[in-house]
């Protein structure tokens, strides 16, 4: 018997993030951060749930990483777009690190994830991941 699981947000990153990296991409100097933020708006997904934090991106969306919320030992934010949207690094026991880029109500989804942690995790990530 499947246990249901629950999807509290699925998505792709935030436009906001391809529109601003589009309109620097006019710049000649930023336009390798106007072709990661086209990947990413292509081929990054997102997916968070009451069991697991998935990450679906890489070279045409081939690559998932999934993550269970007993071995995050910390995680940190960053608003991005006038805090439109933000980035979350999500660091594991194992000192390995998972990086959310754009990602859309971000404190929101940071509020969820850091619900799901161990008391340990939740203090040392802090009030909204330590900005």
């Amino acid at each position: 018997m499947a246990i249901k699981e629950e999807v509290y947000f699925e998505g792709g990153p935030h436009v906001g993030d391809l529109i601003v990296n589009i309109l620097l991409g006019f710049t000649v100097i930023c336009l390798p951060l106007t072709v990661g933020a086209v990947v990413r708006a292509l081929w990054l997904r997102y997916r968070i749930s009451d069991r697991r934090i998935s990450v679906t991106g890489g070279w045409l969306g081939r690559e998932r990483t999934d993550v269970i919320y007993s071995e995050v030992a910390k995680i940190v934010t960053v608003p991005r777009g006038l805090g439109s949207w933000g980035d979350m690094v999500i660091t594991l026991k194992d000192g390995s690190r998972l990086e959310l880029r754009a990602l859309p109500r971000f404190r929101e989804v940071y509020d969820y994830i850091n619900a799901k942690l161990s008391a340990r995790a939740q203090q040392a990530s802090g009030p909204l991941g330590n900005q």
